[in-house]
């Protein structure tokens, strides 16, 4: 699903994590932009969303995947 960010910064492309599961629990999607990360629950897309800087999700992926 693609949606506009709140800034109307540019339209955003929705990718849903690989350690989202089939089964319909939790699921995370992200979506890059110019100068920020987005985060939001994939089964409440209309809900709320997470923004940070680019580092900070940097730092994030970092530590999971470390």
């Amino acid at each position: 699903m693609n949606t506009t960010c709140a800034s109307g910064e540019r339209e955003l492309h929705w990718i849903k994590s690989s350690y989202s599961g089939a089964e319909g629990g939790q699921c995370v999607e992200f979506a890059a932009a110019t100068t920020h990360v987005h985060i939001r629950d994939s089964k409440q897309a209309d809900g709320p969303m997470l923004t940070v800087h680019p580092s900070a999700w940097a730092g994030f992926i970092g530590l999971v995947t470390g």
